[in-house]
């Protein structure tokens, strides 16, 4: 689907288009190639995409989290955008897992920085 849209770009008259894990079963090297296609594919409309790769969050201009809850039996979802420290964190949790090192943290800055 994304090369589809990339290739129809300029005839496309779409103003949006939503990825819902496009990088199912990707990482590394295709998930950076993904993320690449997908900041190219913005310039020309909104792109909304659901991810669990830091490869392809890195190179969004903006990023937001899913917040799930649950209270007196009921669950509650919630989306928030990240602050430019809170995307470093996240992206760092993409990358380490449940346990963020600095390293990680510092791999994050440099994948942002990068995009």
């Amino acid at each position: 689907m994304l090369v589809l849209k990339t290739a129809s770009r300029p005839r496309s008259s779409a103003t949006a288009t939503v990825f819902d894990e496009i990088d199912a079963g990707i990482g590394g090297r295709v998930a950076e190639a993904v993320g690449a296609k997908l900041r190219a594919l913005a310039e020309s409309q909104q792109v909304l995409c659901v991810t669990h790769q830091a490869q392809v969050a890195s190179k969004a201009d903006r990023h937001f989290v899913v917040e799930k809850s649950a209270a007196k039996g009921r669950t509650r979802i919630a989306l928030r955008e990240l602050s430019a420290s809170e995307r470093i964190e996240e992206i760092a949790r993409m990358l380490a897992g449940e346990k963020i090192t600095d390293a990680a943290r510092e791999n994050a800055r440099e994948m942002l920085a990068a995009a």
